[in-house]
């Protein structure tokens, strides 16, 4: 209908001479340089998105702000300038907030927690919360040490972060027509919706998860394909500088793919990986590895120690009450394996109402609390001597589950980071 009435109001009030100068501008409105098909507009539009998600996943997560992977430094400056065209973020800006986000995650400093800030504004507004955690300027020095400040980020990409989207309207427009200004509205809100509000607020909203990390990062899915692997949040939260994000041999993680295709091309060196958990045999008291190996791997352990002491014990306690362990609520369940943090007051005299009935249940809650807090002791002969005499206990504790966790803690040793 807008080219229709460009059309009739061009023959009432320009000359014939004109015609064709109104008919080549028109024409390229409605198809740009490309004359691109419907076809070949999504194809396109799919490419550039997932070009951003990999800028985003690759140089700006696991790259800049992690330090899991270097790339050459052709892609470094291919990753930088397409990030500003595409987006329009700043470098150490977003690093500067990642980082922030994993140092005080879940909290009232947290950047962007939906546990704190809610769901529904980091789901709908993350855009927001990024801009206002990107005005604290102490902040960004702080943590955003070692990001790129050569020529081009100083005089171009920090200092005019817009005119990358600018450019890119202009790029779209020329390719496509009107409907170029479409495809790159799209662009625009791609990582703003996916990363900003879908892996910032569902990834600590729902899904499943491997480790319990101090936090309540999730894994919203375990293929990782359309964000870039960002889908394995719980997964990063326990293991932040791993370039890998899947973890277990059912998740796939296709940035992790394609780390593993520059590798081979010589155009990314991998720097970290999560390493993974070796039992040792006949390890009859805690050693050195022993203690490296519980703090490399404090999220397993912890894991561990939920699903193989504290569910077996609630479930062997109440059975022999003749009562049901989903008569404990669910949420009352979960608390147990992170000491009921996530609980509010009621909750928490709920929680400790139930323990006080279940005596073992009550004895194995008491030792993850020991376990925990040696894991946060400073000082290594400290540490060691703390889960050495936490070892003793433990099998000296007449509870059977926690006696096999004991014996297969002592063996503990992280193989390969």
């Amino acid at each position: 209908m807008l080219l229709v009435r460009l059309d009739l109001y061009a023959s009432f009030h320009f000359p014939r001479g004109t015609d064709s100068m109104l008919d080549t501008l028109l024409d390229f409105l409605a198809n740009g340089l490309t004359r691109a098909s419907w076809g070949e507009m999504l194809v396109y539009l799919l490419v550039v998105t997932q070009l951003t998600i990999f800028t985003v996943t690759l140089y700006y997560h696991r790259s800049a702000t992690h330090r899991g992977v270097d790339f050459h430094w052709t892609l470094n400056g291919f990753f930088r300038f397409w990030g500003w065209l595409t987006t329009g973020m700043v470098v150490k800006e977003w690093v500067a907030i990642h980082r922030k986000h994993h140092a005080k995650v879940e909290t009232e400093e947290d950047p962007h927690s939906p546990q704190i800030a809610g769901i529904k504004k980091v789901f709908l507004d993350g855009v927001a919360l990024y801009r206002e955690a990107s005005y604290n300027k102490a902040d960004m020095e702080k943590y955003g040490r070692g990001t790129p400040d050569d020529w081009f980020e100083r005089k171009l990409f920090g200092s005019h972060p817009y005119w990358g989207p600018t450019l890119m309207a202009i790029i779209d427009i020329s390719l496509f027509g009107v409907i170029g200004l479409a495809i790159w509205a799209v662009q625009m809100i791609w990582i703003p919706f996916w990363a900003a509000g879908f892996v910032n607020g569902i990834g600590h909203w729902w899904g499943y998860r491997n480790f319990e990390s101090s936090d309540k990062a999730t894994n919203i899915s375990p293929w990782g394909f359309w964000i870039g692997g960002e889908e394995l949040h719980n997964n990063h939260h326990a293991f932040p500088s791993s370039a890998k994000f899947a973890l277990r041999k059912w998740e796939f993680d296709i940035g992790w793919a394609a780390i593993c295709s520059l590798r081979f091309l010589g155009l990314a060196k991998v720097l970290r990986v999560a390493p993974t958990l070796n039992i040792r045999p006949n390890v009859h008291l805690p050693d050195a590895e022993t203690l490296k190996g519980v703090l490399t791997l404090r999220f397993q352990a912890t894991t561990d120690y939920y699903r193989n002491v504290i569910l077996p014990t609630m479930r062997e306690e109440m059975g022999q009450a003749g009562d049901s362990i989903k008569s404990v609520p669910r949420r009352l369940r979960r608390a147990l394996a992170d000491g009921g943090r996530w609980l509010d007051n009621d909750a928490r005299e709920r929680l400790q109402a139930a323990l006080a009935n279940r005596p073992a249940l009550r004895t194995v809650c008491e030792f993850r609390a020991r376990l925990v807090a040696l894991m946060e002791e400073r000082g290594a002969d400290k540490s060691l001597k703390a889960l050495q005499q936490w070892i003793v206990e433990a099998e000296q504790s007449g509870i059977r589950s926690l006696q096999q966790f004991a014996q297969r803690l002592k063996g503990y040793s992280a193989v390969g980071a």
